[in-house]
């Protein structure tokens, strides 16, 4: 069942590169207290969000702590040495958290995924976005296909909050 409106996020935790260590960051530690916008993408140097998704997030950052926003966080089906050397490309430094679900375990919690199996990609995540106050879904936007990027861009949850 995919995540609605109103429901709490399941626990879960991420691999994240801080400082060059690993660390776990579960998803109690991300959200509580916090409004955090939370996004996704199938795969970190994939053309949409490479080019795209998080640029968007970067260029928008200001506007969305401006808006009260604690945390920009993105999720990925990837390791967290891809994403870690994903963040130095993007040079996003401290502006948005980059999130390894490698097992997909916090993706396919929340109804999320999709198999990418027929073009070799295995389990992924959709592209989507939500804004979250301490660990419940206020707004949820997913989008129909992952090349995709229209309403989980960072234009459109900077009108929802």
């Amino acid at each position: 069942m995919t995540i609605q409106i109103g429901d709490r996020l399941p626990d879960a935790t991420f691999k994240v590169s801080q400082g060059g260590e690993m660390v776990d960051v579960s998803v109690a530690e991300l959200t509580r207290g916090k409004k955090v916008v939370l996004f996704a993408v199938p795969g970190a140097f994939t053309p949409t969000c490479h080019a795209k998704h998080v640029p968007g997030y970067l260029e928008h950052h200001d506007a969305l702590k401006a808006k009260g926003v604690d945390t920009i966080a993105c999720v990925a089906v990837n390791d967290p040495f891809v994403l870690a050397e994903w963040a130095k490309s993007q040079n996003s430094g401290e502006k948005i958290m980059l999130l390894s679900d490698g097992n997909a375990d916090f993706t396919k919690a929340i109804g999320l995924d999709f198999d990418g199996s027929g073009f070799k990609l295995g389990t992924r995540s959709k592209r989507y976005a939500m804004i979250v106050q301490d660990g419940v879904v206020e707004a949820l936007a997913v989008e129909e296909a992952p090349p995709m990027m229209e309403v989980s861009a960072a234009e459109h949850i900077l009108k929802a909050l």
